[in-house]
């Protein structure tokens, strides 16, 4: 019967091939974030609500991620089943989105908002607070 041997520094190998590809993993949507490029917005039909989607890891602002989910509602007022409408519009500055809008009362307003990175396989999501002035 033969006997298997193995080999120390085979099994460090792996284990630190293991340990690396976990590291690697751990990258991932909670190393992004998204902020208002103004928080106060004109009050009414037509506001434009623009986000820069950022890496936190090197502070630059991400091009190019798809945005799939948005929902604007009032819940920073108590109220959040009011809600609008969202329409994608377009932004000049690579990694800000920018949105159309109807912010039919003055008050305080929560944008949510959900994209897909390039090379990232989890869903980033992330919310604003907005203010309607008038």
């Amino acid at each position: 019967m033969k006997q298997s041997t193995f080999n120390a520094g085979t099994v460090l190998f792996a284990g630190a091939m293991l340990f690396s590809t976990a590291t690697a993993s751990l990258a991932g949507a909670q190393d992004y974030e998204f902020q208002a490029v103004q928080t106060e917005i004109k009050q009414g039909p037509g506001s434009t609500v623009s986000v820069r989607l950022v890496d936190k890891r090197t502070g630059k602002a991400v091009p190019d991620a798809v945005i799939f989910t948005t929902r604007m509602d009032m819940a920073p007022d108590g109220m959040e089943t009011m809600t609008t409408t969202v329409d994608p519009t377009t932004s000049a500055e690579p990694g800000v989105y920018a949105f159309t809008t109807n912010l039919s009362m003055e008050g305080g307003w929560r944008f949510q908002v959900a994209a897909k990175v390039q090379g990232e396989p989890d869903t980033v999501k992330g919310e604003v607070v907005l203010k309607a002035i008038p």
